[in-house]
């Protein structure tokens, strides 16, 4: 009804000159109204017709919870680290961390290449246990603690600890 007294208003000059009756010179202009109406949503109808269905998005919520859990994770493991013995903690982040072959790290540290072995062996496993103990201890949003600090248990990264070389 908006439509039609708006297109009446802008054709009020016509009034005074070409129309006898006001009531047939208002429903006239309505069902123009009601045509351009319909005609737009079909020329509309058949425009969205003509486009490709759209695309399923994929649902992204596991992959934030994989990397909320991962950040969890990556904080505990953090924590853990710092729990280890210094010697331990050389090795793993020599092999692990650096990727340094055992007698690369074997040399750097001035032991045995099955010494490295070992206490790398002792290592992942007190890792493993320790990891487990912080994630079942630290509830979600909790920060855990590090011998540097403190890290955000919700996925704030942790940042590697410097590698020292003890003097041998």
């Amino acid at each position: 009804m908006s439509l039609t007294f708006l297109e009446a208003w802008r054709l009020r000059d016509k009034l005074r000159e070409e129309v006898i009756s006001v009531r047939a010179w208002l429903l006239g202009i309505a069902t123009n109204v009601m045509r351009n109406i319909a005609r737009a949503a079909r020329r509309h109808r058949e425009a969205m017709s003509r486009l490709p269905p759209p695309e399923a998005l994929p649902d992204f919520s596991d992959e934030v919870v994989g990397q909320m859990a991962d950040g969890q994770r990556l904080a505990a493991a953090a924590g853990a680290l710092q729990r280890l013995k210094r010697t331990e903690r050389e090795v793993f982040t020599l092999v692990v961390w650096s990727g340094l072959g055992y007698a690369a790290a074997a040399e750097a540290l001035g032991i045995p290449v099955g010494i490295v072995r070992s206490r790398l062996s002792r290592a992942r496993e007190k890792l493993r246990r320790l990891v487990e103990e912080e994630l079942a201890s630290a509830p979600h949003g909790v920060e855990l603690r590090t011998g540097s600090g403190h890290i955000s248990s919700s996925g704030v990264a942790a940042a590697r600890p410097s590698h020292r070389r003890s003097a041998r």
